[in-house]
């Protein structure tokens, strides 16, 4: 018998502790630049049975209220019940932000955009590919969908007994590279205590899996578990501590391409593991959507106060009709990726978007928010110098 080809991808939802904690470190970053553009905010945050601890370092003209900026994160998110062993009425909340360091504020602080100085060092990755409309890779995107979906349907009342905390996992067949399949879908939702689990999963198969596999015109005759252990009523904070930035390839690709291992939520742009990430993204999007290639992975790298990338490298995978050197010609014709021309060009410090709306589904190929990384404007110009 012959071996299927499969890849698999998971996503998780607002309600998962992990992401509860992305949420609140990015809400934070949102209060900090609303006051003051310039901001520098490293903020990370620990979650578990009714407590938040919120450190970091922080430079702001103004102080943000974080026990208040906590507390709105969990009534958004629904831990509103004390059952749910995390209710923004009574969380305790220990706030341990400091002064971020002035050695780091003086190789980051030009004033001219194009002199600014990374953050930090790192290297990360930015990757595109023509399999989906967004091109991002397909397992992330349907993982992502699933419980996006859920999670509206839960705040809409029509999902009945879901809580908050949520888990998908789907794993597509590549055996024949034109007939791809959904192999299979696992989803555990996290659930009121009397919900008649029968109908519960029959709900989360028929109205989410299955409406989900359609939208991408795929096969609904796949594999499925959900809740394989057979009841979910604990979770969230309450049932794992979360932390921020341990869902980086949930971020990202869901495993599909590199990472460079720096986590995005909680920073300001003045990191380069954030703004460095959009922009490998941005420019991979672009060169696939021009024809380059089928798939594209860039690879940014930078020293700490440095105000240009150490290295660019891209990676094909055999899938592009120009070499390597080509490819790299048109990236640093076309694309600035010094820090500061990154925070310019995408509005970072004053952008159109919440950093909180993204720290969840995803940071790319987010077909709800309008992203500029996103943006297909560089193709022509990609086109034209490849002619």
């Amino acid at each position: 018998m012959k071996e299927k080809i499969l890849f698999t991808s998971e996503s998780v939802s607002e309600g998962h502790p992990d992401k509860v904690c992305d949420q609140i470190s990015d809400a934070v970053l949102d209060a900090c630049l609303k006051v003051d553009p310039d901001a520098h905010v490293a903020c990370e945050t620990f979650a578990t049975t009714d407590f938040v601890l919120v450190g970091g370092e922080i430079t702001c003209k103004e102080k943000v209220d974080i026990p208040q900026i906590v507390k709105d994160v969990l009534r958004k998110i629904g831990y509103d019940k004390p059952e749910y062993g995390c209710d923004y009425h009574t969380i305790e909340i220990v706030d341990k932000t400091k002064q971020q360091s002035p050695d780091i504020n003086q190789g980051v602080n030009q004033k001219k955009p194009e002199d600014l100085g990374a953050g930090d060092q790192g290297l990360m990755f930015g990757y595109a590919t023509n399999e989906t409309s967004g091109y991002m890779p397909l397992a992330i995107s349907i993982a992502h969908k699933l419980v996006r979906d859920a999670s509206e349907k839960r705040h809409k009342g029509l999902f009945k007994g879901a809580r908050p905390d949520m888990k998908s996992q789907v794993t597509i067949d590549y055996t024949d590279p034109k007939h791809i399949r959904i192999d299979n879908m696992l989803m555990s939702v996290q659930h009121d205590e009397d919900v008649d689990l029968k109908e519960f999963k029959e709900y989360i198969h028929k109205n989410i899996m299955q409406e989900v596999a359609k939208s991408f015109g795929l096969n609904t005759d796949f594999k499925y578990l959900i809740n394989p252990t057979g009841r979910f009523v604990l979770g969230g904070p309450a049932g794992d501590t979360g932390l921020t930035g341990r869902k980086i390839i949930v971020d990202t690709y869901g495993g599909s391409a590199n990472h460079g291992g720096g986590a995005f939520s909680g920073k300001d742009p003045s990191k380069v593991d954030r703004s460095g990430a959009y922009m490998a993204r941005y420019i991979a999007k672009n060169l696939v959507a021009a024809g380059v290639a089928d798939r594209l992975e860039v690879q940014l790298s930078y020293a700490i106060g440095v105000n240009y990338p150490l290295s660019i490298g891209v990676k094909t995978f055999k899938t592009s009709k120009y070499p390597d050197e080509k490819i790299l010609e048109v990236i640093h014709k076309v694309f600035d990726c010094r820090p500061g021309m990154i925070i310019k060009n995408f509005s970072l410090k004053k952008p159109t978007f919440r950093y909180q709306d993204i720290s969840n589904y995803g940071h790319f190929g987010r077909p709800d928010v309008d992203l500029p990384w996103e943006k297909l404007d560089k193709v022509e110009m990609i086109k034209k110098i490849l002619k």
